[in-house]
């Protein structure tokens, strides 16, 4: 029997021998592209060769690419665990074509790995082919049909529809027919009984999807029509577990040896065995699978957040630990206790995850031990919701939806919890909240795109801004109307251009485009989309024909390449003071400041900010000139010492950019020596997550501002002080006195507090056998609560009732002694009964209890209804 990695290597050395390129896999976490957060599709970063928006340097490529699918159209989350097949991190084996060969090749192929490298049983595997829409006008896939039929028989070549053997990429682009090759792992006696072809896409775990052959010849216009592409492709990916799956002769995903040690784990781990019992199953299937996912986003720079990307990973990480901790036991953090696991699993041919082990390991301990306080609290919170709702045993939908939206905790869990206790949930109500904050969702992020319009064809856009800011004769090579929250903007794309799209971190330009007559329209932004650099216009050019002159904002962008080298600056100086563990995690660079994460384990000292700061800015001073290589390989920036960042793509040709001992690979813009930079200054330095850290920063004249403000601060500080020659002294002792003089003045309250006591024990008198002091005059709230604590804890058999005007407004107030709250008596009852008479609310203790109002006119009727609870 072959192991994954063994099946895993075949895949890649077959088609290889077939004149494939092996391209390594992809980061999961996509970041230069506004369209997508994760890598959800083997062809993801081929998509600018498939768009045609860049030349393929191979004709033929071939990988594993490590994917996630847990949001938007591919939403597999909840049904992770519950069945055996379902990931949210997986591995898609594919091979392509960008404009070389077609249907025949890819069909054939797959036959011949799969039956004669493989060795399944071809008795056992069946094919789809799109059988043509009348709504789109397109036929029978006949070309892969007669292909099919050369290897299968007429009852195992079976007929699709648009659903299920039609690809398309997104709402409008590249699109095509596609040929899916389905497996039945029943037993034979099930196979007799029920033939394979009637279960093909019916949802039978045993009879699965396991490679799709997509055949791109078509693109998708905006108004839902399709035109032949002039380059047709070839995609196809396989499941790289459900193929283990079959041939390993298992049942399941999770019985592979992609699983089992991960399962093996988790069982030492929690004392549990699997296959004891169904829920114990369902949680250690969720767990295996989404520490996968959770350590390969930590590993490509994607740390769990409230936001976007981020949010996904933290779902993931905190739906693991419910499961863990529901059905587990697992009341400490153990997620980050099976890393070590998934490296001895996975380590070597994803090195990423073994070289970043540490940094995973932290990351997940701090967010499961965040997650476990915040179920402990939703515990809390939803005991306190079915007290209130110990009428009905039902709990209100938007009740059930705050625990969700604002304290992440799972609805089946708030139902478990419930039922436990007798109650139920409004399930239709709950369901109601959540559609309406995904349209709210939807709404804030809803674009609408119009075809591109081409004017002059261009195969690539050349990017001229590493050395001009202004260019002319620039040729408008298409554009589109885009609708964004309700405001409509053109994109416009030409065939060059020395605008910087956003990307890496770094801000895009804005600027103006000019044409011949004079016509000048704002460019508001610049975005990077599938290797297309696109301005984000104010409005479409009257005459779209003519050359263009496009200029930056000349001082912006300077601003901009400013911090972006400063960031270059900044890590060199961060290795060289903390240590070589220091690695960017990310950055974000605009013209006004910029911001840089990184890997470190504790909260830099102030002396170590210091030394930060000087090392910076005496790089600075040294003016070193920006030496960049632009068409370097990964060997030769090796040589160098560049510095690669986990979680980035790079391709054969890599721009090193280099500043005296800085040396790290980088497409962004620099300025062209450290001494433009001027003056660096760090603003702020915090955590952010386990193991990482955030500089934000300024630079030049905002730097110098920011150091005008901070002077400014100092000399009102000092003038406060007489101008002190030792300002942090005279702050001290200042603070030293204040303390004294407030140690004083509690000393006089107590002193003040204890008369009052005296005075209200000398002024009671019986009433029914209890001791009572009526307070009805004017009286320091704060005062008479001192007295009235220390009457509780001295007292016995004795009760104050205040019932009085304060500065303008009703007061009451209400202590029983210990001795009288033990008989039944409740301040906190009694006091909010009596406040209805003031028009007022209160509360607090058994032993005693404040109330206010608006009603000063009811202070007698108050009182009256506080002394009748003594009767």
């Amino acid at each position: 029997m072959m192991t994954s990695k063994e099946i895993r290597k075949a895949y890649l050395d077959f088609f290889a021998s077939k004149g494939h390129t092996i391209v390594p896999s992809a980061p999961m976490v996509v970041k230069n592209d506004p369209t997508l957060m994760f890598t959800n599709a083997g062809m993801n970063q081929f998509k600018d060769w498939l768009l045609g928006n860049s030349p393929a340097p191979f004709p033929r490529a071939t990988d594993s690419q490590k994917c996630l699918r847990v949001s938007g159209k591919h939403n597999d989350l909840e049904e992770v665990g519950h069945d055996t097949y379902h990931h949210t991190m997986f591995e898609m084996l594919g091979n392509w074509s960008f404009g070389d060969y077609f249907k025949n090749e890819a069909i054939d192929w797959a036959w011949e790995l799969l039956t004669e490298v493989y060795k399944i049983d071809k008795d056992r595997l069946y094919a789809t082919v799109f059988e043509g829409s009348a709504e789109d006008g397109t036929a029978l896939d006949s070309e892969a049909r007669d292909r099919w039929l050369t290897h299968l028989p007429a009852d195992r070549v079976l007929l699709g529809n648009k659903h299920d053997n039609f690809w398309e990429m997104g709402d409008t682009g590249p699109c095509g027919p596609c040929s899916e090759i389905h497996v039945d792992l029943r037993d034979d006696a099930e196979r007799q009984a029920i033939p394979g072809a009637e279960l093909v896409n019916k949802g039978h775990h045993l009879v699965i999807e396991i490679w799709n052959l997509v055949f791109m010849q078509y693109n998708r216009k905006a108004d839902g029509s399709l035109e032949l592409l002039p380059h047709r492709n070839v995609d196809t990916g396989m499941g790289f577990e459900r193929l283990c799956m079959t041939l390993q002769g298992k049942k399941s995903n999770y019985d592979t040896d992609v699983f089992t040690g991960m399962i093996g784990k988790i069982e030492e781990l929690s004392g549990k065995k699997y296959g004891s019992d169904e829920n114990v199953d369902v949680a250690m299937r969720v767990i295996a699978d989404h520490i996968r996912a959770i350590s390969f986003s930590i590993a490509d720079g994607q740390l769990p957040s409230n936001v976007k990307a981020g949010y996904v990973i933290r779902r993931i990480l905190r739906r693991a630990v419910r499961y863990g901790y529901t059905f587990l036991g697992f009341n400490e953090p153990f997620l980050c206790r099976l890393v070590g696991q998934l490296v001895d699993d996975m380590g070597e041919f994803y090195p990423e995850i073994a070289k970043q082990q540490t940094l995973i390991e932290k990351v997940i301990r701090e967010e499961e031990m965040a997650f476990l306080r915040t179920l402990d609290r939703g515990i809390k919170l939803i005991e306190s919701i079915m007290e209130k709702s110990s009428d009905t045993k039902v709990i209100k939908g938007e009740d059930a939806f705050t625990l969700y939206d604002t304290f992440g905790f799972p609805i089946d869990l708030s139902e478990l919890i419930a039922s436990e206790r007798g109650f139920s949930i409004d399930l239709k109500g709950f369901e109601t909240e959540l559609q309406k904050q995904k349209e709210r969702a939807r709404n804030a992020t809803a674009n609408e795109f119009g075809d591109w319009v081409e004017f002059h064809h261009c195969d690539e856009v050349e990017f001229l801004g590493y050395d001009f800011t202004e260019v002319e004769g620039a040729l408008l090579a298409r554009h589109r109307k885009v609708k964004q929250k309700n405001r409509e903007m053109i994109q416009l794309v030409f065939d060059r251009t020395p605008f910087y799209g956003e990307m890496g971190g770094e801000v895009g330009d804005s600027g103006w485009i000019e044409s011949e007559n004079g016509e000048r329209i704002r460019i508001l932004d610049t975005v990077k989309e599938n290797n297309l650099t696109i301005h984000i216009a104010e409005k479409l050019p009257s005459d779209c024909s003519c050359p263009f002159k496009l200029t930056v904002d000349a001082q912006r962008r300077q601003n901009i390449a400013n911090n972006h080298s400063c960031t270059h600056l900044l890590h060199l100086a961060l290795r060289e003071i903390l240590g070589s563990h220091v690695e960017q995690k990310g950055s974000y660079v605009t013209p006004d400041y910029f911001r840089f994460d990184f890997s470190h384990f504790e909260k830099l000292s102030d002396e170590q900010i210091d030394r930060v700061e000087k090392r910076v800015n005496e790089l600075i001073r040294q003016n070193n000139p920006l030496c960049e290589k632009r068409d370097g390989t990964m060997e030769e920036a090796n040589r160098m010492g560049a510095m690669a960042l986990f979680g980035e793509k790079y391709g054969d040709k890599v721009r090193i950019v280099k500043f005296g001992e800085s040396v790290e690979l980088c497409g962004g813009c620099h300025t062209s020596a450290t001494g433009n930079i001027g003056f660096f200054k760090i603003v702020s330095e915090s955590a952010i997550a386990a193991g990482i850290r955030r500089i934000e920063a300024k630079t030049g004249l905002e730097a110098e501002n920011a150091v005008d403000v901070m002077e400014h601060a100092l000399r009102s500080a000092k003038a406060l002080f007489n101008n002190a020659p030792d300002l942090a002294a005279a702050i001290g002792k200042l603070i030293a006195e204040n303390d004294a003089f407030k140690k004083e003045i509690e000393a006089v309250a107590k002193e003040k507090a204890a008369s009052l006591k005296q005075i209200l024990v000398d002024s009671a008198k019986d009433i029914n056998g209890v001791r009572v002091v009526v307070v009805r005059t004017d009286s320091d709230p704060a005062l008479l609560r001192n007295a009235a604590f220390m009457l509780q804890k001295e007292a016995s058999n004795f009760a104050m009732i205040a019932a009085f005007a304060h500065e303008g407004k009703p007061q009451l107030m209400v202590m029983y002694s210990a001795d009288l709250v033990a008989k039944g008596h409740n301040a906190g009852a009694d006091v909010k009964e009596a406040a209805k008479a003031i028009l007022g609310g209160g509360g607090g203790q058994p032993g005693l209890a404040t109330a206010g109002g608006k009603n000063v006119d009811g202070l007698d009727e108050a009182a009256r209804v506080l002394l009748s609870k003594l009767g």
